[in-house]
């Protein structure tokens, strides 16, 4: 993971997702202060933002910081606080982070991953050969164990992921990826190895 900035709000949003939520919660009578009743189904009118929010944030996955097709039909909106618990929160564009379908299905409603919106450069370390990812053994160990925690949650750390991040360092050694387009297509590899003084 690497610090995601927030962009602004699209110019329809209001109209297209959060008042149309919001009308469908008070006619539903929905208490936004409480956690969801148990099988609500909240109409899903945040994927009218999902085109805007690709490309706000440039296809790249915000937990797994690398870019994917959105013509895979791979793309999510996030919630970061899960719409179950907070439905108040379920209609707003500040709680939406762009996610691969990976990453949607492992962040479901868990609580203990920690926000692209919020995390700090060199908090997350990456091992380029290898693509093993792991917290910044400089950092105090309670932050090290909240980090590790999303590793574990997200399975950041996985083979495949290992190996993509891997494929996509040894691409740029071998000169088939420019320097350019490693910062788009695998920023988290990129800010990596310009820390570790190899671009």
């Amino acid at each position: 993971m690497i610090p995601v900035t927030p962009k602004p709000e699209p110019e329809d949003f209001d109209t297209q997702v959060r008042q149309k939520g919001l009308r469908w919660l008070e006619k539903h009578h929905i208490d936004i202060t409480a956690p969801l009743p148990s099988g609500t189904k909240l109409p899903p009118y945040w994927r009218a933002c999902l085109d805007e929010l690709y490309h706000n944030y440039d296809g790249v996955c915000a937990y797994l910081a690398v870019f994917f097709e959105r013509t895979t039909g791979t793309g999510h909106v996030e919630h970061f606080c899960p719409k179950s618990l907070r439905p108040d929160l379920a209609y707003e564009w500040r709680n939406y982070r762009l996610a691969c379908s990976a990453i949607n299905s492992r962040k479901r409603d868990f609580t203990d991953i920690l926000d692209p919106f919020e995390i700090e450069d060199g908090w997350f370390y990456l091992e380029l050969v290898s693509g093993h990812i792991f917290p910044n053994p400089q950092l105090p160990a309670s932050l090290q164990q909240k980090i590790q925690a999303s590793i574990d949650r997200l399975k950041l750390d996985s083979p495949a992921n290992n190996e993509m991040r891997a494929k996509h360092y040894q691409l740029y050694c071998e000169g088939k990826m420019t320097k350019e387009h490693l910062k788009d297509y695998s920023p988290f590899v990129w800010k990596e190895a310009a820390r570790q003084g190899l671009l």
